[in-house]
Parts: C-alpha cells; structure tokens; sequence
C-alpha cells in the first residue's frame, strides 16, 4: 500500500528583500507520524513552518497538504493547527472553555462540543481538571491543554513551534516522552521544530536537519546519528569528535592521513587526493582509553593523550584527552563496573576502528 503524505513542499525556496531565508527544500511528511525540523537558530526552521500554517507564503515552489497545494490558502482555511512557545490560553476561562473554543467559534453543537472536549482532555491526561482554570495548571498540564486545543479541531496536521522551550529542564524532559507517546495515542501527524537535537531524536520519527536555510538530511533518528551524509549534521546531531588531517594516501579500502603528527586510518571520500584536508568524525562512544604501554594493533587507530579532566555523571563519565599535537577530544567511559576511572595527567593511547569514523572534506 502506498504511503499516504499529509504535508509536501517541493522546491520552496523563500526569500526577504533578497536574503534568502529557506533554499529550494524539498521533503514529505507521511500521514500519522512525529516529523521534526532541527536545527539552529536562523537556519529557516521557523520561516518553513510559517509557510506550511500559511503565515507566510514561498517566493517560488509549493506546498501540498493532504495531497492538495495550499499555495494562496489563508491559514484560517488549511486543515492545520499550531501550538506557539507562549501558549496564549485564555486566563478567565476554564480548561473546558480554552479547548472548547474554537469549536464553539466552527458552530458546533453544546453536546457535540461536551463529548469532542471530554474525549480529548482524557487522550491528554487532564480527565477531570476541565473545570480549573490555567492558573491552577502546572507547567506541563497548561502545555497539553495547549495542544489538546488544536487536536480537538481535528486537524490533518499539528505544527508544534518549540513548545517546550519555556519549560525547566526536568519538565521538558518528561514532557518529551508526553508528547511522543500523545502523538503515538491520537494518530495526528506532528511536524515540530526545534534546535534541540536531544528532543528531536528522542520524539521523531523523521527529522529534517536545516543550517543556513538548506536541508541538509532527512532521515530516521538512528540514520542521521549513525550515517550523517554531511559534516554540519555528524557536528550538530549528538556529540562528536572532529579531527581534521592531511591526506598522504589514497589506498583501495582506505586511506592514510596525518593528525596530531601521527598516521592513522580513514575511510574513503569520493573527493579524496594527496594533500587534501579531511575531518574525521568519531563518536565519543567509539572511542576507547588504553594505558600507554599498549602493543600496536594493526586494526585499530592509535594516538597518544593526556587526561586533562574527567567528568563524573553517575553510570557514564566523559574524558578529555589532549592528544599528542595539541588536540582536545572527548572519550565516553560507559561505568559497568567498579574500575577506577582514569584521573588528570596520566598518560594514555585513544583508540578507535577505521569503520567508526565518519569523512568529510573540510571545505564541504
């Protein structure tokens, strides 16, 4: 069976006075799933999903909502609804009343209303708070009324622009697991932007990495922290090491390059020659520490380091090596027995597998 896509924007590029804000991004959004939109502040995240709600439209390409362009459609007439960082709920009205609202704005009948509202603030967990008023919600429940606002329409798609980004940390922590399990519950289709990359892999089922108004990958979570396809989203989407050397050669399954005055192992790139400058990407995860006295083994890439801190954070510690030729990186140390951990100053080789490491021209 074919996939059913509820939103689609094809060769949209959007530009201000001549600065161009998004750059002829194409994607799709399948019917029923949690889709983000990551990256940093000012890559045009916030400007595409004003182009999808309609506040904004493209200076050239199109964008199609349940399989039908929206190009020219007033927001007030797309089958989308969006949940803003500042929720805007109505004060002196009950949590009943805010979510009820926009169905009594549609003319729908008491009763209907009465049952859309009831079903709805139970989806959201709030069965029974429906006669509080916002004040009387925590910081959580006053976000899943927010929402549950928007799903009580029915909308083909829910755009959430950063919902969390007011919260504490702990909230927002829990809050993640909320929302995805919400989405999960009701069957909506999602898109959400964030330049948080921890909620967008922990909530996704797709993301779409942004950086200076290009989309650079869409992908699975697991695909684009696995397999970036460039070196802004093996920087950007979780935590990386990066090594930049020289190419001394290209061999057939591997090359040579300099770094940190010593020869270590790199996979292939395409644009690979002599004397070009490379990074490697290695996951501090990859890495691993081995006393300095360590025999050479032909499988692995080996630098001498120094300790110059570790970070103690319960199961996992973080190790900061500075390796032989000045370069800092950091080595996760996963605690799964009691073994001493490694302390500032001492000595030690890092290593790591040739087929861990991610390349890319530096100039990419």
């Amino acid at each position: 069976m074919a996939q059913v896509i509820d939103v689609e924007l094809t060769n949209v590029t959007k530009k201000f006075d001549g600065l161009v804000a998004v750059n002829n991004i194409s994607f799709q959004v399948p019917r029923g799933s949690f889709f983000s939109i990551l990256g940093p502040s000012g890559c045009g995240k916030t400007t595409t999903l004003k182009m999808i709600a309609g506040f904004l439209e493209p200076t050239s390409g199109d964008v199609a909502i349940g399989g039908h362009s929206v190009k020219n459609v007033p927001p007030n007439h797309r089958p989308v609804n969006m949940v803003f960082q500042q929720l805007a709920l109505f004060p002196l009205m009950t949590v009943f009343d805010n979510i009820a609202f926009g169905l009594k704005m549609a003319k729908v009948s008491k009763s209907e209303r009465k049952d859309r509202v009831e079903k709805i603030l139970a989806q959201v967990g709030l069965a029974g708070l429906g006669s509080r008023k916002p004040s009387q919600l925590s910081g959580g429940q006053k976000q899943r009324v927010a929402i549950a606002r928007c799903l009580v329409l029915d909308p083909t798609v829910l755009l959430l622009d950063e919902p969390l980004g007011s919260l504490d940390l702990k909230l927002r922590e829990h809050m993640k697991i909320q929302l995805k399990q919400l989405q999960h519950q009701v069957g909506t289709t999602f898109v959400y932007i964030t330049h948080d990359q921890s909620e967008a892999l922990v909530m996704s089922d797709q993301i779409a990495v942004m950086d200076k108004g290009k989309l650079l990958q869409v992908g699975a979570p697991d695909e684009l922290y696995s397999h970036p396809s460039h070196p802004f989203v093996a920087s950007f989407v979780g935590e990386n090491n990066e090594l930049d050397g020289k190419v001394i050669e290209v061999k057939e399954d591997h090359a040579i390059l300099d770094i940190a005055s010593c020869q270590i192992n790199s996979p292939i790139h395409p644009d690979m020659e002599p004397g070009a400058i490379f990074s490697n990407f290695i996951r501090p995860e990859k890495l691993r520490l081995m006393s300095p006295d360590t025999s050479a083994d032909a499988s692995l890439n080996q630098i001498p380091g120094t300790i110059q801190d570790v970070i103690f954070d319960g199961a996992v510690a973080r190790a900061i090596v500075n390796l032989k030729g000045d370069k800092e990186i950091m080595v996760l140390i996963t605690r799964t027995t009691d073994a001493p951990l490694p302390t500032a100053g001492e000595s030690v080789q890092v290593t790591w597998k040739t087929s861990d490491v991610h390349c890319f021209p530096t100039t990419m």
